[in-house]
């Protein structure tokens, strides 16, 4: 099952660099007759939040952005679209940000983001957020409503803090990935440590002369995406924990194999 979400994220990265951009249809058509009358936060044409979150959400939003001065809008759509004629309806600009949620596509979620927007979230950060949201698994085992409030609640969170890089917080597929690489760099160091000579100990010279592979695992796959996205030591805890175990069963595993023969004769 980890495998195969695993995957599923995989795909939905590639997918994502490749489409990123505010959804296609939204760009083809102007329609401007799927426009409210009057002025809200969120055109929910596809009917993915009930009667009481819809409400929530443009209370939310409306506060957000009398507090802030961020101005966060969500279109949801499916076989029809207001397109670019949405622009105008909210005087989209630089402190704007778009969530367009489609379920026809590969990934649901898409973004129109303001000029000041982009100089606290680059386009990686979309792109991972995108990923993390939209892709199909997420959708199917949350909903498309909490694809986008969950989102949502990321942007705030940023535009709040003053920017981000990476998207807060650390999803179960992402420490697995992280867990996964910091045991396979102890591992490889492990390895990288085994005595040459009966009686040598662990081999430094050799582990410092593989320690950029390792070290790579380690600490720019294993640690810095946990340090960059969440406060919590548990999850770095546990990738060093795994970092230690694979580095003794690495190292070990030759040194026991050796000593059973002479302890059988």
């Amino acid at each position: 099952m980890i495998l195969r979400r695993l995957l599923g994220s995989a795909i939905a990265i590639v997918l994502s660099i490749s489409v990123w951009s505010i959804a296609p249809a939204a760009q083809a058509f102007d329609n401007p007759e799927l426009l409210p009358t009057i002025q809200t936060p969120v055109i929910d044409l596809a009917r993915t939040f009930t009667a009481i979150q819809e409400e929530r959400l443009v209370k939310d939003i409306e506060t957000f952005e009398t507090e802030t001065g961020w101005k966060l809008r969500v279109l949801t759509q499916y076989d029809r679209t207001p397109g670019r004629a949405v622009r105008k309806y909210w005087g989209l600009d630089e402190k704007s940000v778009l969530v367009v949620s489609d379920s026809r596509g590969g990934n649901t979620l898409n973004f129109r983001v303001g000029d000041d927007v982009y100089k606290l979230m680059p386009r990686t950060f979309w792109i991972e957020l995108q990923t993390r949201f939209g892709n199909l698994y997420y959708v199917r085992e949350n909903g498309e409503d909490n694809a986008v409030l969950d989102s949502l609640a990321a942007v705030k969170t940023c535009l709040v803090k003053g920017g981000c890089n990476v998207v807060p917080g650390l999803p179960d597929e992402q420490w697995n990935l992280t867990l996964i690489s910091s045991a396979i760099g102890g591992v490889i160091c492990g390895f990288a440590g085994q005595y040459r000579k009966p009686g040598e100990g662990f081999a430094w010279q050799w582990a410092l002369i593989f320690s950029p592979l390792w070290g790579i695992l380690f600490f720019a796959f294993g640690i810095a995406p946990v340090v960059t996205r969440t406060q919590e030591l548990l999850p770095l805890l546990r990738n060093c924990g795994g970092f230690i175990v694979g580095l003794l069963v690495a190292y070990l595993v030759p040194v026991l194999g050796q000593s059973n023969p002479s302890e059988e004769t």
